[in-house]
């Protein structure tokens, strides 16, 4: 193989940012779907369209090269954490949070088979999952990707659904038929951030931390996994991407890993001294796979530069690229017997896709993790009961999915329709009162004409995921949920409270004004799962995985010790035992909405953006001529990239009160071709010349303030008369010191 051939086996792109002809051109090693990535643009292309760019890949990958020289086919690697849910029919299986409450390696591996399976169908070789980190503060924002606290339940559920994805080491159907790739991730330590802070530093004496972080990698290696992923924290300031005395020293040596290691979405970037373009230090540490989404070229170039001039040797080289052939080997994608991604098992087999066997695991899985944490005698529910289901949440697919379904973020946008096959909670209460006799009514206000028996009331978290989900306490502040079972317990009508989430939060309000309360986690596509439980159709066999805090400001929580209910906690729906009443004393309450109305890739709670009438959620999507999407700043699409066609007005607004001056952290590449307005309340003001003089300049920030815009009230718009291209980082409102001059 040339040089440049072997580094091409490094390098792995996202399918939005490189053609067939590019495939043919480089030969990418392998390539992945970002989480807002879809085939040929669209992420809710049928699973047909996914399979037609396996092969078109595939087949670009394996076209005769000059000489002699091997044709190595190339592999795609996806996030399907949760089932396969970047595709839209796929069974979605509840968060890893909700399978640890389970308790049942079994029913994990035979959700890995599962996903395994679909995965197989849309042509894909190799899913990044499963994630076995030990989350140690609830803050953190990846806290439902972990099984549980306890190093030993990570483990344990990590190894089974590994097994389930590829198979049992040593047996016949290993990385065989209806198999694929895993991924053992973050190593390590992701779950262990100060203050629970997403990619930030691991603290401590090194093998004190290997006792608590490093404990599930000795099990995936041991059954066989063949790939890990570095993490983007650091452990004691030293990034995981860069870190060669852990990632070869103490992966290869010490635990005998002899698979591949990739990296995370542009991580070799943010190790000391590198770039996302240029980062030999990355490979040097241990590293095999460059996951570089969009600048793929110029590092693939410095890459070859490197070797070249021998920065990094040729054996280093040689080591990783054998690494990735040899994943191939096993995985059946490189040899004599492979076959393009459509000949394969399942390949196409588009009814297995939301199969109903998968279905019933899934809604086993969501049985199994339900945990009562209260239950003063009101389940299960009577039979021939008058049930009121109240809630936005209740008839919600997306908001029971969580992150990671569908979009990266999940939720914003996505309504019923988009889950074709799913059932909401509300679809499973509705059905099961009907089977025992009884009525549901839906009202997600929870008004009525007539009393019902009881009430259940569906609320939670909204979907996030990764850093867009870090919290600085544990206080739920969404008061729907509360303010509906205030009001019906006001009106002596018997509650049950049921508690979306991706951890466990200070709920103690809640469970005070509830006559029953039910952590139900992310439970996914199968809301019926949930009902089975409330109406003692399925033994609630549910216990705590995570330690539920007494506190709300978020002090990590790992033992009995500052638990409202400790770990293993979990009632059946028999244990009527009564909760009393709990301390509602928080110092972090009502502390008013965030000044930020755009931050790190999410709008605030009441922040609203429109474009041409259409609604952007999260500043993505278009409308009216402007069209947003999500680019990398310091992370993952934590800015946005705002393209104007002529006459195109981007507008935000606050619901309610507001208050304080703008800040806008923004970058323009190029001058603006027309005039460009700002409109701040009543005002607008021509701020075409003070952008002409930033171009250039990289990010610089806005500040408009009541002297250059008198009344400023709770709306923006930037409006342009010609096309211009505009980068958004944050958008805060701040009262600035006296005095302070409006700049741009």
């Amino acid at each position: 193989m040339s040089i440049e051939r072997k580094v091409g086996q490094l390098i792995q792109p996202q399918i939005n940012s490189f053609t067939a002809e590019d495939m043919e051109r480089y030969r990418f090693g392998s390539y992945l779907n970002g989480g807002n990535g879809g085939p040929y643009g669209d992420e809710f292309a049928p699973a047909s369209e996914w399979l037609r760019l396996a092969d078109e890949m595939w087949v670009a990958s394996t076209r005769p090269l000059p000489g002699d020289e091997p044709i190595i086919p190339t592999m795609w690697g996806t996030d399907a954490v949760h089932g396969h849910t970047n595709v839209v029919k796929a069974t979605i299986f509840p968060h890893n949070i909700a399978l640890g409450a389970t308790g049942d390696p079994e029913l994990v591996r035979l959700i890995g088979a599962a996903t395994a399976t679909e995965i197989e169908i849309t042509g894909i070789d190799w899913n990044f999952s499963p994630t076995v980190a030990v989350a140690r503060d609830d803050r953190w924002g990846r806290t439902y990707e972990s099984y549980s606290e306890d190093p030993q339940v990570a483990a344990s559920m990590g190894k089974a659904l590994l097994e389930g994805l590829q198979g049992s080491r040593g047996s016949d159907d290993f990385l065989g038929k209806g198999r694929v790739i895993a991924t053992a991730k973050h190593f390590f330590g992701d779950g262990g951030t100060a203050q629970g802070i997403d990619t930030g530093d691991v603290n401590g004496d090194i093998e004190e931390l290997k006792k608590i972080h490093a404990v599930p990698y000795p099990v995936a290696v041991d059954a066989g996994v063949q790939a890990v992923m570095a993490s983007f924290n650091s452990i004691n300031g030293v990034k995981m991407h860069g870190n060669k005395p852990l990632l070869t020293d103490y992966l290869r040596g010490e635990l005998g890993f002899d698979g591949l290691v990739v990296g995370d979405w542009n991580g070799h970037g943010q190790i000391k001294g590198c770039t996302v373009t240029d980062c030999p230090q990355a490979l040097l540490a241990g590293l095999d796979i460059y996951m570089v989404p969009d600048d793929w070229k110029p590092l693939l170039e410095n890459l070859v530069a490197q070797v070249n001039d021998g920065t990094i040797p040729m054996a280093r080289l040689d080591e990783a690229v054998g690494r990735v052939l040899k994943v191939k080997l096993r995985a059946g994608i490189l040899g004599p017997d492979a076959k393009k991604p459509s000949a394969r098992a399942n390949a196409g087999r588009y009814d297995k896709l939301g199969f109903a066997p998968h279905r019933a695991v899934a809604r086993e899985a969501v049985a199994k993790s339900q945990v009562i944490l209260k239950n003063n005698g009101v389940l299960p529910l009577k039979a021939g009961a008058s049930i009121l289901v109240a809630g936005t949440a209740a008839d919600s697919i997306a908001q029971a999915s969580g992150g990671w379904t569908l979009t990266w973020q999940g939720g914003a946008e996505l309504t019923n329709a988009d889950f074709p096959g799913a059932t909401s909670i509300w679809a499973g209460i509705e059905e099961a009162a009907k089977e025992t006799g009884g009525t549901a009514s839906l009202s997600a206000d929870g008004s009525f004409t007539t009393k019902p028996d009881v009430a259940i009331v569906v609320f939670g978290e909204q979907p996030y995921a990764e850093f867009a989900g870090d919290r600085k306490t544990l206080v739920f502040d969404d008061h729907e949920g509360l303010e509906l079972l205030r009001k019906f317990g006001e009106q002596d009508i018997p509650t049950v409270a049921v508690f979306l989430s991706g951890r466990p939060l200070w709920m103690n309000r809640e469970i005070n004004a509830s006559t029953a309360f039910v952590a139900s986690w992310l439970p996914g596509s199968e809301g019926a799962g949930v009902a089975d439980v409330l109406f003692g159709k399925r033994e609630a066999t549910g216990r705590l995985s995570f330690s539920w805090p007494a506190d709300c400001g978020g002090t990590p929580v790992n033992s009995p010790a500052g638990a409202q209910f400790p770990f293993g906690y979990g009632l059946s729906q028999s244990d009527a035992q009564p909760v009393g009443a709990l301390d509602e004393t928080c110092g972090y309450l009502d502390q008013g909405q965030s000044a930020a109305w755009y931050d790190m890739g999410r709008l605030a709670n009441g922040i609203t953006a429109i474009a041409g009438g259409a609604a952007l959620p999260n500043l993505r999507g278009e409308g009216g001529g402007v069209v947003s999407r999500g680019v990398d700043k310091e992370r993952q699409e934590d800015a946005r990239e705002v393209t104007f066609g002529p006459g195109a007005t981007l507008s935000m607004a606050q619901e309610g009160e507001g208050g304080g001056d703008f800040r806008i952290l923004y970058n323009l590449a190029n001058a603006p071709a027309g005039s460009v307005t700002l409109t701040v309340g009543g005002n607008t003001v021509d701020i075409t010349r003070q952008l002409q003089l930033s171009a250039g300049k990289g990010w610089r920030e806005m500040i408009i303030t009541e002297d250059c815009a008198p009344g400023l009230g709770n709306s923006l718009s930037i409006g342009t008369d010609a096309p211009m291209v505009m980068r958004i980082a944050k958008i805060v409102r701040q009262d600035m010191p006296e005095g302070t001059e409006c700049s741009f």
